[in-house]
This record gives C-alpha cells, sequence and structure tokens, in this order.
C-alpha cells in the first residue's frame, strides 16, 4: 500500500523519534511530509516488506515513492526537504556512510535510556491526525 508523498517512519514510544516528529510538523511549511509508526499497521506492513533488504529499521525511516532511506540518509534528506538553513546539514551527505550511520547507530542503541520512551505511541492533536497514517 504506497502512500502519496514523502512519509517518515518513526519509533512511536521513542521520546527522541516523536521529538524529531514533532521538530518536522513545526517546520515543514509546505505539508510535504506525512508520518507512521513502526508500530502501527503501515508502519509493520513496510517493515514486513523490507525485512532482511535493509537494515537499521528500528526507530527512523523515510519512504519516498518506492525507496526506503534509512538511519543517517533517511534523517538527512529530511533536513533537506525542510528547504531554509535545515537543507545545509546536506551537506553531510559526502561523509561516508558507515561512518555517519555509526554515528547514528550509537545515539539509536542509547535513545531510550539517554531520552526515555513511553509505554504507548504518542498521538497526533486533532489538527495534524490527517497527516499520519495507522
Amino acid at each position: 500500500m504506497q502512500e502519496e508523498g514523502s512519509i517518515i517512519l518513526f519509533d512511536g514510544i521513542c521520546n527522541l523519534c516523536t521529538g524529531a516528529v514533532q521538530f518536522v510538523l513545526k517546520r515543514d511549511k509546505k505539508s510535504q511530509f506525512r508520518f507512521a509508526s513502526l508500530q502501527g499497521e503501515y508502519g509493520q506492513q513496510v517493515l514486513r516488506r523490507k525485512q532482511g533488504q535493509m537494515t537499521g529499521l528500528n526507530s527512523f525511516l523515510l519512504e519516498e515513492k518506492d525507496k526506503i532511506y534509512s538511519r543517517s540518509t533517511a534523517a538527512l534528506r529530511v533536513a533537506k526537504k525542510l528547504g531554509g538553513l535545515w537543507s545545509l546539514l546536506y551537506f553531510f551527505i559526502i561523509i561516508p556512510p558507515f561512518i555517519r550511520d555509526g554515528i547514528y547507530d550509537w545515539i539509536s542503541a542509547n535513545r531510550y535510556r539517554w531520552f526515555g520512551k513511553k509505554e504507548e505511541c504518542w498521538l497526533p492533536t486533532p489538527a495534524l491526525k490527517k497527516r499520519f497514517l495507522t
């Protein structure tokens, strides 16, 4: 089930991940991103479809058309699409992925300890609900 536009898939119980979603929501003036938690039905479909094809499927993904980006590449592509000064962060794409993803993996492995987690997935406000997939 492919949805239109760019979809950010995130760990819905991770405080860092939901904070990143809220960050994007505030800065996505063109409403170009939609969102889905990895724990939800859509997120689970994506994980089943891509399992074994990619690593880093446990915290943050970006789905664009028929392609899924993970880890640091996903984060940098989101920054680029936000525009303005945020798009300058895309410069870091020149750093080899094994270095970028190594740093990303270190943060990801410690995210619950450093930022905490929720017992249940974060829910958007009713005004933002239309931008979220279930």
